[in-house]
């Protein structure tokens, strides 16, 4: 792969997880996802379900237990197929998530390792940096 085609996969690989966070996470906007992700999309994280279906409905679940949370993009970088971001997830437990809702603002920093195909999301490895 030539440094030209390197740079424009790389930028559209940003590009397509910017949207991921954007529409899926922040906006709860689930139709949008099933075109960023491949079909065979695998996700990693422990915990959490294996495919772009249940990837949908764990973030339906975040949602519902912090229905203001905003992911904000601290770094991110890439190199052909991967793209890795450190976020900032913040919001209010006001909804059912591990119990009732505590009214608390909650903040967490993670990292996340995404590797596209054809610009298209096929697998995620995700993991905590920081409770607050």
């Amino acid at each position: 792969m030539s440094v030209a085609q390197d740079t424009a996969v790389t930028k559209q690989n940003q590009a397509a997880l910017r949207c991921i966070i954007e529409e899926g996470f922040n906006k709860g906007n689930y139709a949008a996802l099933d075109a960023l992700f491949a079909a065979n999309y695998k996700e990693h994280q422990f915990g959490l379900k294996t495919t772009l279906e249940g990837f949908k409905e764990d973030i339906q679940y975040l949602r519902t237990g912090f229905p203001d949370l905003h992911l904000t993009i601290d770094d991110m970088i890439a190199s052909e197929d991967t793209v890795w971001v450190r976020m900032t997830a913040s919001g209010t437990h006001s909804g059912r998530f591990m119990g009732p809702p505590t009214g608390r603002l909650i903040s967490l920093t993670f990292m996340d390792v995404y590797r596209f195909k054809q610009g298209q999301g096929v697998s995620n490895w995700c993991g905590p940096v920081r409770v607050a």
